[in-house]
């Protein structure tokens, strides 16, 4: 694999509109993650772009494996979407759309909150976002079964309200400049995938060969993060879910979980957040304590 840096990338685009979409884009979740309290962005000389490879079989884009933010390396390492053995892009504005929310992405995973501590000769982090870990390294919460529809795991709902944000500024950016789902698969699935709008019948057919491993990833992911994070926020939140995604997201940076837990004690009773969340297996402090 080939990387560049992705400032490199987007200085040798050709293509003005996908340059928009990524300028736009960059604009618009500067502005909204500073709402939400993140007010310096992932810079874009630590991200690593994968863009040719001699494989032909690689295949790039958000579901590319083991890519991703690198919390010891503060970097972030993605690939662009496509055919990553031919040079050639199969749709500019797409691969600038996909790139987007990779970035996007991994801004918030940059600037969540973390804490650390020296454990028996090691760095152990053991906050990260609204997660934490307790002494012996046990997560505050379960892992959701393998056929759940919804999700009471906080790793699941802190990367579903991550990407939720990511796919969130994408939609807007393409409803923006007008962009239309690509007729051939996988690039209109790819598309319906990267602005949120993914359907359950998206993925009733077979796609054999190299999109289609990217395809079953993206399966994958839907259906154990976005689908249940959509399910946990309907059941927890109702008509206000977009309000207790706003609040995720907001303590997610911060580290301050009270306007969360508050808002859940209100809804759902005393010491809610516990309830929902905390696996019996955890030995650690609640939030707050």
């Amino acid at each position: 694999m080939t990387f560049s840096l992705l400032h490199w990338v987007l200085d040798t685009w050709a293509d003005e509109p996908a340059r928009e979409v990524f300028r736009q884009g960059a604009t618009l979740l500067a502005s909204r993650y500073r709402q939400l309290g993140l007010n310096q962005l992932l810079p874009i000389d630590r991200v690593w772009v994968g863009v040719r490879s001699t494989r032909p079989d690689a295949f790039g884009g958000f579901h590319h494996p083991n890519q991703g933010y690198r919390h010891l390396q503060l970097a972030s390492v993605i690939t662009r979407y496509g055919r990553l053995s031919d040079p050639r892009l199969a749709s500019p504005e797409l691969v600038a759309l996909d790139l987007l929310r990779s970035y996007a992405h991994d801004c918030l995973h940059w600037g969540s909150f973390r804490e650390y501590r020296l454990q028996e000769g090691r760095v152990v982090r053991s906050r990260y976002g609204i997660n934490r870990r307790d002494p012996q390294g046990r997560t505050y919460s379960a892992r959701d079964k393998d056929d759940a529809v919804s999700t009471r795991n906080l790793g699941i709902v802190m990367e579903g309200a991550t990407d939720r944000e990511a796919r969130t500024i994408a939609a807007t950016v393409a409803d923006r400049l007008g962009l239309t789902e690509l007729i051939a698969p996988p690039g209109r699935l790819a598309f319906r995938d990267t602005t949120g709008r993914l359907e359950p019948s998206d993925f009733d057919d077979a796609d054999p060969g190299v999109a289609g491993r990217f395809r079953l990833a993206m399966a994958g992911y839907e259906h154990g993060v976005g689908m249940r994070y959509r399910q946990f926020l309907a059941e927890t939140g109702g008509a206000e879910a977009g309000t207790l995604h706003g609040l995720i997201v907001a303590a997610m940076i911060g580290g301050d979980l009270s306007g969360l837990t508050g808002w859940l004690d209100r809804r759902h009773g005393a010491r809610a957040f516990p309830r929902i969340f905390r696996s019996p297996a955890y030995a650690g402090p609640d939030p707050g304590e």
